[in-house]
């Protein structure tokens, strides 16, 4: 004897609450990996955008955005032309030149007006960075 429309539909009725907590938990379990996942670990920075520009002859304009997750004390910088978390000493006092922006074998300068540092290598190429 096969069962009567109205059985079935109520089993379909039952299975779909189920289903759907299911569903829905899976999509909490997996939101939350994902927000887990993309937190940087403290003291630890990513580039998050890198726009480049050479319509200039022999100059070149970088454009870069960091995201950090820095430690209580610590603010985002640069070091040996990387992000990085730095001492918020160096920021707030503008002493760029101290949190070793350039890269090894080369020469840190701020600049006049403390906007920012040039990195001199031995060649005489100059990398001039300016904060804002």
């Amino acid at each position: 004897m096969a069962p009567s429309p109205r059985t079935s539909s109520r089993q379909d009725a039952t299975a779909l609450p189920s289903m759907s907590s299911t569903f829905w938990a899976f999509m909490i379990l997996a939101s939350l990996l994902i927000a887990y996942c993309s937190q940087l670990a403290a003291g630890t920075c990513e580039i998050v955008t890198l726009d480049r520009d050479s319509s200039q002859p022999r100059r070149t304009i970088a454009r870069q955005t960091a995201r950090c997750a820095c430690r209580k004390g610590q603010i985002a910088g640069t070091t040996r032309a990387r992000p990085a978390c730095v001492d918020a000493r160096i920021i707030r006092t503008r002493q760029w030149c101290d949190m070793l922006p350039c890269l090894e074998g080369e020469g840190c300068e701020l600049l006049a007006n403390r906007s920012g540092w040039t990195c001199t290598r031995h060649g005489g190429r100059r990398k001039t960075t300016t904060v804002s």
